[in-house]
């Protein structure tokens, strides 16, 4: 009976044996577990720093890239990178349409005179020397307005209706002189951003192109040849805002002195009125 008991009390020691070390197997194994969760997290988020590093690096190589760059040397190489075919004939537009532009915006300025002054001098003439001295002031005087009087007064025999005509007629030739060249403006204008379309439409042909034959949709591809044609339409763009100013300042100058003609033509109508019934 004691050896029973004691081969019972034996064979219970070595389960109770075989439980903790399990256990502590269990234990160990959880604890590798986690320190190999822990590693792996700890790696996610140094890769995780490191990636934000770089890209922060890159950020600021690129913004001091930048920062180091004048404005010329930018625009140099987005003229460059647009294309030098339409880039090239955007740029002409701007140009031609500058040069244009400027031509016409002196020759309005000089067109402005004084017509009151002008109105003045005329009446002043005509009272001192007659119409051969009002004549001779318009010859002295710049300016379509002064050129309208000269030929109203030089029909001043033939009557108040005759001289209405001659001024209107004459008014409307000045007119058409104040005019001249602002359709090619407004081409360049039309022009500008349908070349930069244009341009656009080339370069993502270009881009498809070029993913077509690289066999794979690469972003950096896709972004450069999509990059490449905006330019040209930017630029397009920025040409007919430039010109379309210009366009809309040449035209009110033009509406301007055409009010201004038509106005001081009434008045030297009535001053010639005033001056034949003074005669008579």
């Amino acid at each position: 009976m004691k050896k029973l008991l004691a081969l019972f009390a034996v064979i219970g020691m070595l389960i109770m044996a075989s439980n903790v070390t399990f256990a502590q197997d269990d234990v160990t194994e959880g604890e590798t577990t986690m320190v190999t969760d822990s590693t792996a997290i700890d790696s996610a988020a140094v890769a995780e720093e490191v990636t934000e590093e770089v890209i922060e690096e890159t950020v600021v190589e690129d913004e001091a890239a930048i920062e180091g760059k004048s404005m010329h040397q930018v625009i140099k190489a987005k003229f460059i990178e647009g294309g030098a075919e339409f880039m090239g004939i955007v740029i002409l537009a701007l140009i031609l349409g500058l040069a244009i532009a400027i031509e016409r915006i002196l020759f309005l300025n000089f067109s402005a005179s004084n017509s009151k002054k002008l109105l003045l001098n005329v009446e002043e003439a005509l009272q001192q020397g007659g119409v051969e001295a009002a004549k001779e002031v318009c010859r002295n005087t710049k300016g379509p307005v002064a050129s309208i009087f000269y030929q109203g007064l030089d029909r001043s025999e033939e009557g108040i209706e005759i001289v209405e005509k001659s001024v209107v007629s004459y008014g409307g030739v000045q007119t058409g002189l104040l005019e001249k060249n602002l359709s090619w403006i407004s081409l360049f204008i039309a022009l500008a951003p349908m070349l930069g379309f244009m341009g656009t439409v080339i370069g993502m042909i270009a881009a498809f192109d070029a993913i077509k034959a690289a066999g794979d949709i690469s972003p950096a591809l896709v972004a450069g040849g999509i990059s490449q044609a905006l330019i040209t339409t930017v630029t397009g763009l920025i040409v007919a805002m430039i010109l379309q100013i210009l366009y809309n300042y040449c035209v009110a100058k033009i509406d301007s002195i055409v009010n201004d003609m038509e106005d001081a033509s009434i008045s030297l109508i009535d001053i010639l009125t005033k001056y034949n019934h003074s005669q008579k």
